[in-house]
């Protein structure tokens, strides 16, 4: 016998069984779970969009403020004396 109908055969038996009783509120359960997950990836995208604003305006802040690009080149060597 091949693993094949091994398998098959525990599959034909596993549904010919009598199948068990459900819980009368799993649908409700899982109704609320839904619910959960659902208001729960909603408040995670929220607090990153929030997070993203917030470290946008920082930025620009910034930006405005300390105008990185604007600062003139520091001398690297001292100036040269005695030629």
């Amino acid at each position: 016998m091949s693993p094949y109908d091994r398998k098959e055969d525990e599959i034909r038996r596993m549904l010919e069984s009598p199948h068990p009783a459900l819980p009368p509120d799993l649908a409700l359960r899982a109704a609320e779970r839904g619910r959960r997950l659902l208001r729960r990836r909603r408040a995670v995208r929220v607090a990153a969009w929030g997070l993203l604003v917030v470290a946008l305006a920082v930025f620009c802040v910034w930006a405005a403020t300390a105008r990185p690009w604007a600062v003139p080149p520091v001398d690297v060597a001292p100036p040269l004396r005695d030629w």
